[in-house]
């Protein structure tokens, strides 16, 4: 029996969701590096100490976060920030309320937290992936590539798979992601990303990440905010440039079918600081404008 090496217990405030707050951190159901089962959260990690497994289980109204692995001390003590327990609400109440649909929403999902992994390359490798295409391709591409560079996660749970080497994958050649579904555009990108990642890593807060990831060709606000969302716990990243977005903002908050990045801005304008909260409430919730002709994939066509 592989026992964790590190453990600590967490005490998430009332009415908090695990499994809603970190789905987050899960490409799908069989996502190779994270997975919810049996109501326990798994994820499979690198970090500054070594491969790592967090394991999040709630017990009894406590949430207990093992580690596995030569990480297992940094992925625990930053356990808290994985499960969104470090989430800073502060002035979304007062936001929500000027809104009938935003506060019915942050009520009825109080227990939805944030999560902050503070770890970048690991969420920029599935957005370069989800760029342009749809959430199935993507995942298609996100999971061969996790696959092809096959480290086993510490841990009792098998088969959970750790995130590629950056090194690894700056090293490989574009044409290798090709029978994967990937583009050489989409390749490189990600080959220039996984170069520069240990400058990524370094990046004190969202607003840097932000300048650094824009500077990497093949790279724009889109993949931008939708790491930052996750790597940092952003409350405020909208994924500008996203296909459907704009619609579910426009519909939700205004009764219009349809809207471009410049209309969801203007709607999401007060609630600054909190923007990509109301984004979320709104994917959380099911909210989707009517839709016209043939049905589009969710999450697709994202530019990037």
């Amino acid at each position: 029996m592989t026992l964790p090496a590190a453990r600590r217990t967490l005490r998430p405030p009332a009415g908090y969701r695990l499994a809603a707050s970190v789905r987050a951190l899960t490409f799908s159901p069989y996502d190779p590096c994270a997975r919810i089962a049996a109501g326990t959260f798994w994820w499979a990690t690198r970090t500054p100490d070594g491969p790592a497994t967090l394991t999040l289980r709630p017990t009894a109204g406590e949430l207990v976060a093992e580690g596995y692995g030569p990480g297992a001390g940094w992925v625990v003590d930053r356990a808290d920030a994985v499960a969104g327990l470090r989430d800073d609400l502060t002035g979304f109440a007062d936001l929500a309320a000027a809104h009938p649909v935003v506060a019915r929403l942050a009520a009825q999902h109080g227990g939805l937290r944030m999560p902050a992994t503070g770890q970048v390359f690991p969420r920029l490798l599935r957005a370069v992936f989800e760029q342009k295409v749809t959430g199935k391709e993507a995942y298609r591409a996100y999971a061969a590539t996790v696959r092809h560079f096959r480290e086993p996660a510490p841990g009792p749970v098998q088969p959970l798979l750790l995130p590629p080497e950056p090194a690894a994958v700056a090293a490989t050649p574009y044409w290798v992601f090709h029978p994967f579904g990937v583009e050489q555009r989409r390749a490189e990108t990600l080959r220039r990303a996984a170069a520069a990642a240990d400058r990524l890593e370094r990046c004190a807060d969202a607003e840097e990440a932000t300048r650094r990831l824009t500077a990497i060709p093949g790279i724009g606000p889109w993949t931008a905010a939708e790491v930052v969302r996750i790597a940092y716990g952003d409350p405020d990243a909208v994924s500008v440039g996203d296909y459907h977005i704009p619609n579910t903002v426009t519909w939700a908050l205004a009764g219009e079918p349809r809207g471009d990045d410049a209309r969801m801005l203007a709607l999401l304008e007060p609630f600054r600081g909190h923007r990509g909260r109301v984004c979320l409430l709104l994917e959380a919730s099911g909210v989707h404008a009517p839709r016209y002709g043939p049905r589009a994939p969710i999450r697709s066509f994202a530019r990037f």
